[in-house]
This record gives C-alpha cells, structure tokens and sequence, in this order.
C-alpha cells in the first residue's frame, strides 16, 4: 500500500433513494488467489484501473446461495426468488471509486441469466448446480449449461471454520470483500452499480476437495497455490439500479472524498 491509497470507506455509506432490488447472500465461500496484473489487464475494460493490495492484484471464485430476491417495492415471486451462482471477480477502480468486475456469473436460472444481462450488462451464464450441507460441510457443484460461452465447472467441498474478527479497513480481507459496487459496460459505456449492506460476518474455512475451470474459460490458470478461503453464512443485501458512470439523480451521487487527488 502506498501512501496516496484509495478511499475505501465512503462508498460504504447508504446511497439515498430506495433500492431497486432485496436479496440474501449466503452459504458464501470467498476463494482468491493473487495474480499478476499484466495476466487481467486484458479481461478488464480499459475505463478502469485495476485494483492492487501491496502491488498485487487478485482473482476471486465465489459460490454462494441468494434467497428472498425481490423487488424492493413488491414480495419474492415464487420460483423466482432462489438461487445457486458462482462469479468469477477481479477489484478495480474508475477515478477512486474501488469496485468490482466480474468476468463471469453462473446462475440456475434462465430468467434471471436474461434479467441480469439484460438490465445489468452482466456476463451471466445458465449452469446446473448443486448445494448439499451436512453439519459444517458444504458441498458445491456447477456446470455451465450456456451455449454461447466458453465451458466452464466446478466442484468443492468445504468446511466451516472459526468466526473471525471484523476486517479493518487497512487489511487484505477488506480489500477482497468490502466491496460496495460492481462496473460493467455496455456499448464502450462505463456503468456502476451500488449495493449497501452489514460488514461480511466472516469465517475461517477449508477446502478439502476442489476442482476449478472457471479461470481457465478465461485464458487464465488457476494458480498452483492454495486459495486464501473466507465463508460467510448470509447477509442482507440491497441494490440500487445501474447507472451510467457520470450520470448524477437527486437520489443517488457518489463522490468519493478527495476523488481529485486519488491516484489512476
């Protein structure tokens, strides 16, 4: 870290305005692996900078359940409220503002691949897959189904460990899970979507059996080193709607402080 570092914590304040959507997050298991810069520099859009703790940059693989999801003005529509995803992320900037970009998002649904491309600008593929627990083991299983996508799957069994302290703002596992907006592009346009939400209520874990082709669907190798693992059991979640990087409503602007001076 250098002297001149991003602000990391303003974007953590509330947008105003209501949510666009309500959703839970969990049986979550946060998988990075450090990479060179020059081996994402490629997947990322030029608009962005991409992110770096102590000069290195990261890759995240991140199987989760999401649950309750509803508009924030209406009730979960049955069938269309519960789901298995697994991204794929890398941490990026545009002019101070950390977020994240995902290269990937595999989804058991149709409709929500074509609501999250549609009205997200996100890379979402159809996948099948599975989530079975027994005590704190947790199995996890996902195969893209997406015809017009690379092939990509996954499967790993992991186990719940310890809680672990509150992340502080200057440590690696702030820098890779508090994260409070996600970019995307559309057309060349930047666009940046906020979410808000609790601190991660973080856990140890481990994995005792892994097999991985989701970085490899992107020209990448999976590092030949262990994953640094954290799991986090839910969280409420809220998301505002997508909006083109420069555009400004009554409801929802974001400055984040000392923006002119944050370095590229």
């Amino acid at each position: 870290m250098t002297a001149r570092t991003l602000d990391r914590l303003s974007i953590r304040r509330r947008p105003r305005g209501l949510p666009l959507m309500r959703q839970w997050w969990g049986k979550l298991l946060f998988m990075h692996w450090p990479v060179a810069v020059s081996a994402l520099r490629p997947l990322v859009p030029p608009q962005l900078s991409i992110d770096t703790y102590g000069g290195q940059a990261w890759v995240g693989v991140v199987p989760f359940r999401m649950w309750g999801v509803r508009a924030s003005f209406a009730p979960p529509v049955p069938g269309l409220n519960d789901f298995l995803e697994l991204n794929v992320r890398t941490y990026v900037h545009h002019q101070g503002v950390p977020g994240v970009w995902f290269h990937s998002l595999d989804i058991d649904s149709a409709v929500a691949t074509w609501g999250a491309r549609r009205f997200f600008y996100l890379p979402y593929h159809q996948a099948e897959m599975s989530l079975r627990q027994q005590g704190d083991a947790i199995d996890y299983s996902s195969a893209r189904t997406q015809r017009d996508a690379p092939p990509a799957a996954f499967r790993g069994r992991w186990t719940i460990g310890e809680s672990l302290p509150a992340s502080e703002p200057d440590s690696l596992e702030f820098f890779l899970t508090e994260r409070y907006c996600l970019y995307s592009v559309n057309d060349e346009q930047l666009y940046r979507c906020r979410i808000h939400h609790a601190p991660w209520p973080l856990r140890a874990a481990e994995v005792g059996d892994f097999d991985s082709s989701m970085l490899e669907a992107l020209g990448v190798a999976t590092p030949p080193v262990a994953p640094l693992l954290h799991y986090a059991e839910e969280l409420k979640v809220d998301i505002w709607p997508l909006l083109r990087v420069g555009q400004t409503t009554r409801d929802h602007v974001f400055e984040p402080a000392g923006a002119s001076e944050l370095v590229g």
